[in-house]
């Protein structure tokens, strides 16, 4: 899975115009890859929270805002961002 993880953006980024991804360094967001590892990749989501509360049999859910590099390595991925958004629905 990582290894196909990295294929699919790798080849986005051939295919797409900027051709580097900014943003998966932390300390450095500047720094770009053509060549993103899964691992990075899969670190870039790793402060999304989803909260969920049951008030009355009623459930409340709460889901962390995609920031724009998330929201960049979805469409890589070729990933609809309803996907993630429909979890808290």
């Amino acid at each position: 899975m990582l290894t196909l993880l990295e294929f699919q953006v790798r080849r986005s980024l051939k295919q797409d115009h900027q051709r580097q991804l900014a943003g998966l360094y932390v300390g450095n967001p500047q720094r770009k890859t053509s060549r993103p590892t899964a691992e990075l990749l899969l670190a870039a989501f790793k402060e999304i929270i989803l909260l969920l509360i049951e008030v009355k049999n009623q459930v409340y859910a709460h889901l962390t805002t995609l920031c724009p590099l998330q929201q960049r390595i979805f469409t890589l991925l070729s990933f609809p961002t309803t996907i993630y958004t429909q979890l808290a629905g």
